[in-house]
């Protein structure tokens, strides 16, 4: 399975499609966590958020070490696997990024209009689908 630290032209458009990520990080109990969540890559990093004070947000401030799948909605067999760290939090002013996700996943602006915040997932390992997808 091929290796690298930068995503394969030929997976980029899996950040067009709406598939969703799956963000698996370790707990403070030490148990890995697994959601479904939206996701963006800005050409170097994943983006995803979630709202400002959640225990996600903690979870990936105090164990930044995360790990991103995409499997593409038209062809199962065409995915992407990631390992890296969370590096940056910054604010989702305006909800931009929020509602730019939920456009892409849902067709419209997010509905909740509460504080959120982005964060950044530098890669350190990307496994793909190769030949298969």
């Amino acid at each position: 399975m091929p290796t690298t630290t930068t995503i394969p032209d030929d997976l980029l458009d899996l950040f067009d499609e709406p598939a969703l990520g799956h963000l698996s990080y370790l707990n403070e109990r030490g148990q890995i966590v697994t959601f479904p969540i939206w996701v963006d890559l800005d050409g170097e990093r994943i983006l995803a958020s979630s709202p400002i004070g959640s225990r996600k947000g903690a979870a990936l401030r105090a164990r930044p070490q995360v790990a991103v799948s995409i499997a593409s909605t038209k062809n199962p067999f065409h995915w992407l696997s990631v390992s890296g760290r969370v590096t940056a939090f910054t604010p989702d002013e305006d909800l931009e990024f929020i509602d730019k996700m939920s456009r892409k996943y849902l067709g419209s602006d997010y509905q909740r209009r509460t504080p959120r915040e982005v964060f950044s997932i530098e890669i350190d390992r990307v496994s793909n689908s190769g030949a298969w997808g």
